[in-house]
């Protein structure tokens, strides 16, 4: 009988998790909770075992040929992200006037979809064959002249009605901001077309605007959310995804939610979602982009990525973690080199060496908080130390407390003493457990070390990192020994 799909999907994802150990070396450098018993790790689920979360793995600059899918499509089988951020690169589909060359999309976005990984589309860059086209590259002109402006009309109408089958979710462009010349007013100008477009051939499409870098950087939004309100276009937004890197991943709230206000202040149904985040993995000689005036480590970046994650999920702020290869930038595009953010460990050919640390951390979250672990916000947990970030979740299965604790101080670092801390929960355990999200390692938290009362639980001398942990029920994981 011939293999279904599906079938050779689940081998390949079996493959790839069984060729690499879920607990780097780095992992396993961490420190482990004094006399608690170690009982397991967690086992996380592939991603088609998933049904729904709010997750999305990067999946950017191929319209650039600086990331290689065929080589890292494997990873996504076990990875649990449910969907995927791509840019369609009007350049790249577009070498000649009036001809599309679909052929490096058709080999990604139904490949994604067939893995369980929902592609959401990024619609830039900008494209020389035309005059007045914008630039094909990041912090690029928008299109502005009308044989442009209707080239780029007619290739979105294109690449949406090829992909609407696979697609539901369109983002329009990529950090506008960055390029000064690239005005507030007039970006909102040509958002309005672009989504016109776009809702034309496929009327319930959401529309994700702007990936915007700077975070609140109302000086861009002001103009351009008074360019929509103008013309009676707010509703042309379904969600504002936003960038905005920081060296401590916790301090970016408050600017965060001064954005979201002043948004909301415009359409208050308008989502938001953190677009593009992740960290560098390599000292700072070695990496581009983001973050890169400091050093790092393949530690230190798993311990960012799951604070600003698990920052986010708390909040109720849908995720794209910044992304799954190592990027290789040209030379001619916004900066040259190599962004050693992806969770993918690559070649100088792009292909894929090896995950790192932050690829298993990733997949214990991805697994861990999909659509089951409903944030409690009302109930965030009582903390007897300072610098630490807390929430509480509902296991809708088991109707079990989840609570995430990290210290959030100051940035990650190689190492760092936990802080003993006494924590109050409200509602009650079984068996309760404490989960290193890093590591994936279980350890049983002793009756010594926890107690009921009433309607709470309070836990005490629990070592909390710089860098998520959990408690649990232990009915709520997937425990392998």
């Amino acid at each position: 009988m011939k293999p279904t799909s599906s079938f050779l999907l689940f081998r390949v994802a079996f493959f790839v998790v069984a060729a690499f150990p879920a607990t780097s070396a780095c992992a396993q450098s961490l420190p482990e909770p004094e006399d608690f018993r170690y009982i397991g790790k967690y086992k996380p689920y592939l991603t088609r075992e998933i049904k729904a979360s709010t997750w999305s793995i990067g999946g950017e600059t191929m319209d650039r040929d600086y990331t290689d899918y065929q080589s890292f499509k494997y990873y996504l089988d076990s990875l649990g992200a449910k969907r995927i951020r791509l840019q369609g690169g009007w350049a790249k589909c577009e070498k000649e006037k009036g001809k599309y060359d679909f052929a490096w999309l058709d080999a990604v976005i139904p490949d994604a979809f067939r893995r369980g990984v929902a592609p959401w589309v990024e619609l830039s860059y900008g494209n020389p064959v035309y005059e007045g086209g914008g630039e094909p590259k990041l912090a690029g002109r928008i299109p502005t002249s009308e044989a442009a402006l209707e080239a780029w009309d007619n290739w979105v109408r294109a690449i949406v009605t090829r992909y609407k089958n696979y697609v539901t979710e369109w983002e329009i462009w990529n950090e506008p901001d960055i390029n000064k010349e690239n005005t507030g007013a007039e970006f909102g100008e040509f958002y309005i077309r672009t989504a016109k477009v776009v809702r034309s051939v496929q009327p319930n499409a959401r529309l994700l605007a702007i990936g915007i870098a700077g975070v609140p950087r109302l000086e861009f939004l002001r103009p351009f959310m008074e360019k929509l309100k103008a013309e009676n276009a707010l509703n042309l937004i379904d969600v504002l995804t936003y960038h905005g890197y920081a060296p401590n991943p916790d301090t970016s709230y408050p600017k965060i939610e001064e954005m979201r206000q002043f948004v909301w202040s415009y359409n208050p149904k308008i989502e938001f979602m953190q677009g593009e985040n992740g960290a560098p993995s390599t000292h700072s000689s070695v990496t581009i982009g983001a973050l890169r005036q400091y050093d790092w480590t393949e530690l230190s970046q798993a311990k960012w990525d799951l604070r600003r994650m698990l920052g986010d999920h708390g909040r109720e702020i849908a995720t794209n973690l910044f992304t799954i290869s190592d990027i290789h930038y040209a030379a001619g595009d916004h900066m040259t080199g190599i962004n050693t953010k992806g969770i993918l460990k690559t070649r100088p050919d792009k292909t894929i060496e090896r995950p790192k640390t932050a690829y298993h951390a990733a997949r214990n979250v991805f697994s861990i908080f999909d659509e089951s672990m409903i944030p409690q916000p009302e109930k965030a947990p009582e903390t007897n130390q300072p610098g630490q970030s807390s929430f509480a979740y509902r296991h809708s299965g088991s109707g079990h407390p989840v609570v995430t604790i990290w210290n959030s101080q100051d940035r990650p670092a190689e190492t760092f003493t936990p802080q003993h801390t006494q924590i109050i929960v409200q509602g009650s355990f079984r068996n309760p457990v404490y989960v290193d999200l890093v590591s994936g390692k279980i350890f049983e938290i002793p009756k010594e070390n926890w107690k009921k009362s009433g309607s709470t639980c309070t836990f005490s001398h629990i070592p909390v990192p710089d860098y998520p942990v959990l408690i649990a029920d232990k009915s709520v994981l997937r425990i392998s020994k």
